[in-house]
């Protein structure tokens, strides 16, 4: 008798020991919040108050050095839900990538082909209508009727959700009328209330769906629009914090002074319109003070997810993922938003726990969200996809002492731009051959750039050799698009040109 025949008698009187079965996959809960810089109690920040993501960090591994895939919500999703950067799908801004790309293979689909039962909420795509990716779901939650019908739209403050009064409240906006995203709008809910907010109404849902008994092994995403303005959150979250104590970041007058012409002029008018207008206002600290809030809303919610799970009979065999889609700034660099290639817009919190990660570890090591498309590939045992871009992680999950840098790429806005980053420098390149160079150990605020000094010449070429060597075109624009609602369904299709025009 073979080798081969003697394992597979074995395996059939059981004399095989039971570690080499196949042990039932794990289920998954992906959950994303918008917006959240490193202002984390486990990322080292004091000032928020994040007791259950300190205690998902405590029960697993905080990655403290991880960086998103895309610097705003549609590329960096885009790219974590295909594996796939923007320089490769040419999803460099509001691109469609399911319509760009309708062969690529989604997350969920993989985790559909895998088994598993899939269930998603909230904001996991870009949150205009007909961006949500229908495809391998077999539940999507949408809070009203109307959305199923419009091409779902999240919709997260409408008619069916509460705001203050007056509207708009927050000091920067009294008295303007809005009629977009209420950027720097912040305002105290009554309590009351809390279950009305569409953040409350997808969670819990989602804690319904831990309830359950489930025949198979389930994938459910969760996406908060919190900490994403408007910071409208009950009075509680607010009360957490005294109004009067509040601390802004580190601000340098000259921070803008050495940055490469055309970005030091866009970033000079940027400052002049938001930042320099909160200061004048006494905004600044109140700012900080409903994005804070709203960290510790978001907080909550992600309690409400670990509380059902621990109640459930999930618990033992359920791996958690914490995420936020980029960063956000707070008048750093003279910027209040994402859409830059610094840290803050870059670094995000990123934490794991369950079967098959360590307990209560901190990786300092550089990676991407891009990375966890593989890294479920392993763990959860999905069918191969070709051309995933990111690394597995499940190894340093496991074995977190012996994380080992990398450097990491980031896509700016448009093709040839981009960051490349690792624990020492963050070097960055802009489509017009311009850079900057940091020493972020020794310079973690970025203030200094050092891409004009000869001497570091070899670190930039070493850092330029990550990049990759080819930039996708951009692609088809949503503005070339047409939105098809067919029922509870939709697709996407040129708009037709008038004759004559390319």
């Amino acid at each position: 008798m073979n080798g081969v025949a003697v394992l597979l008698t074995a395996l059939a009187l059981g004399l095989v020991p039971s570690v080499l079965a196949k042990d039932s996959p794990p289920n998954v809960i992906f959950f994303a919040v918008d917006d959240l810089c490193d202002w984390v109690g486990t990322m080292g920040y004091t000032q928020a108050k994040t007791p259950n993501m300190d205690a998902l960090a405590q029960g697993g591994v905080s990655f403290n050095n991880a960086h998103c895939p895309g610097v705003f919500c549609a590329p960096s999703r885009s790219a974590i839900f295909t594996g796939r950067f923007a320089s490769t799908t040419g999803c460099y801004r509001t691109e469609i990538y399911f319509h760009n790309h309708p062969e690529l293979r989604p997350l969920q689909v993989s985790f559909s082909r895998a088994g598993y039962a899939t269930y998603g909420a909230g904001k996991l795509f870009h949150h205009p209508a007909g961006y949500i990716d229908q495809r391998g779901w077999t539940e999507f939650f949408l809070r009203n009727e109307a959305a199923k019908h419009e091409g779902w739209p999240l919709d997260s403050w409408g008619k069916d959700t509460p705001l203050p009064k007056p509207f708009p409240n927050s000091i920067y906006n009294r008295g303007r009328q809005i009629t977009g995203g209420m950027f720097l709008e912040w305002a105290s809910l009554a309590d009351g209330q809390e279950e009305q907010m569409a953040d409350t109404k997808r969670v819990n849902w989602a804690c319904d769906v831990i309830r359950q008994k489930h025949e198979k092994p389930f994938f459910l995403a969760v996406g908060l629009y919190a900490p994403h303005f408007p910071n409208y959150v009950p009075k509680k979250y607010f009360d957490m914090y005294d109004a009067d104590k509040i601390k802004t970041p580190s601000y340098n007058k000259d921070d803008l002074d050495d940055l490469p012409p055309l970005i030091k002029r866009r970033k000079i008018n940027r400052k002049r319109q938001h930042h320099d207008r909160l200061v004048a206002l006494g905004g600044v600290e109140p700012a900080i003070h409903g994005y804070l809030a709203a960290v510790s809303y978001a907080d909550a919610m992600l309690g409400r997810i670990l509380k059902a799970l621990k109640q459930s009979s999930h618990a033992d065999n359920t791996i958690v993922v914490l995420w936020s889609d980029h960063g956000f700034h707070h008048g750093e660099k003279g910027d209040w938003g994402k859409h830059t290639l610094w840290e803050r817009t870059s670094n995000v919190p990123f934490i794991w726990a369950g079967p098959g990660v360590a307990k209560g570890k901190k990786i300092n090591a550089t990676v991407s969200l891009i990375d966890m498309y593989p890294t479920f590939v392993e763990m959860c045992n999905l069918p191969l996809v070709q051309g995933l871009e990111g690394v597995s992680l499940a190894n340093m999950l496991k074995n977190p002492d012996k994380a080992t840098d990398r450097d990491v790429y980031l896509p700016y806005l448009d093709p040839g731009g981009y960051a490349i980053i690792n624990q020492d420098w963050r070097y960055i390149h802009y489509s017009d051959g311009t850079e900057e160079l940091y020493d972020v150990k020794n310079d973690p605020h970025e203030w200094n750039n050092l891409a004009g000094k000869s001497k570091l010449a070899g670190v930039k070429k070493k850092l330029k050799a990550s990049a990759p060597k080819s930039f996708a075109p951009v692609g088809i624009s949503k503005n070339r698009l047409r939105l098809i609602n067919e029922g509870e369904s939709y697709h996407w299709e040129l708009k037709k040109r008038p004759p004559g025009k390319k």
